[in-house]
């Protein structure tokens, strides 16, 4: 159902997007003192709301938000700095079963992922998926390998985190484009241009950790691709 969609992209604006830095170090600071854990569950409850679009789904944001805003105590309680990536995968996937539970008991039957009416909705969901959501999850899952930065970095500021972003909508839109072929043009392009500074580093460890996240990024990018043409197809 579209509603499963909605809720998803409720949660990757509101948990992402529209969440600040700040707000999250003063959360880790302050726990369940900051202000911003209760701002920040206000705004998710705001945004279901809003984009779900139907009166009596009220309390139903009512109740995504409040739950939201406990495993978002949960984890501020429990994690510690050498747990924080293993407690960010735990609430992202709390969060999706909430919000598959929530459909589940809003439209009273089974998630039907080969019934979606709206394909905006799917695109638009697909798309910021793959933008600053990604590049957390990345950056969470191949932060026990980041290796020592023993020289002087001369790169534009946040200049890899935009290139992925950028690589994986090139990569997401070549996919429901089926233009397979040129997702193969983008990551042989991309290997000669990082060539050159992975050969120059001569850090084997280095080499490997940015094989690692490019390698999830695009397998991500095309897993994305692929379940929104597959959604997109069947909402003809």
């Amino acid at each position: 159902m579209i509603i499963f969609v909605k809720l998803l992209l409720a949660h990757l604006l509101g948990d992402f997007l529209l969440q600040p830095t700040s707000w999250v170090l003063d959360k880790e600071n302050r726990k369940y003192k900051s202000i911003y854990l209760y701002i920040h569950t206000l705004l998710h409850f705001i945004l279901a709301w809003i984009l779900v679009s139907i009166s009596d789904f009220v309390w139903f944001a009512v109740m995504l938000a409040v739950t939201h805003g406990g495993i978002d105590f949960l984890k501020l309680h429990f994690q510690k700095n050498k747990t924080k990536r293993n407690w960010f995968l735990i609430d992202q996937l709390l969060h999706l079963i909430v919000i598959m539970t929530i459909t589940l008991f809003y439209t009273n039957k089974r998630i039907d992922f080969t019934a979606f009416d709206n394909q905006f909705w799917i695109i638009a969901t697909g798309i910021l998926l793959l933008t600053k959501p990604t590049s957390i999850l990345i950056k969470n899952i191949i932060s026990i390998w980041t290796p020592e930065n023993k020289t002087s970095d001369e790169s534009l500021s946040n200049a890899g985190n935009y290139i992925g972003i950028l690589e994986r909508l090139f990569v997401f839109y070549f996919v429901i484009t089926a233009h397979f072929e040129a997702i193969g043009f983008l990551l042989a392009a991309k290997s000669i241009f990082r060539f050159g500074d992975l050969k120059e580093a001569k850090d084997r460890k280095l080499t490997e950790y940015v094989l690692i996240g490019t390698l999830l990024s695009f397998g991500i990018a095309l897993l994305t691709g692929i379940l929104v043409k597959y959604g997109v197809l069947q909402s003809f």
